[in-house]
């Protein structure tokens, strides 16, 4: 029993520092992706205060753009 419990501790304490990397490299992710301009994540802390139906998307849909092309097209 005592055998369990201490693979359990292991288990815990890796699982947490597993968690704890993949956190951090989220985070150093978001602030490259910020730096090297490729997202603007400013807009999205806005998207809770414009959260209507008539205010524009954060981001245009690229898959609807290319539906209305193919369409435009034929």
């Amino acid at each position: 029993m005592e055998q369990i419990r201490e693979l359990q501790a292991y288990g815990y304490f890796f699982f947490t520092v597993f968690l704890t990397v993949v956190l951090y490299a989220y985070i150093v992710h978001l602030y490259r992706a910020e730096k090297k301009g490729t997202r603007n994540y400013e807009k999205y802390g806005k998207l809770a205060l414009d959260d209507e139906l008539h205010h524009a998307p954060v981001e245009p849909n690229e898959d609807e753009d290319e539906m209305k092309e193919n369409k435009e097209k034929k």
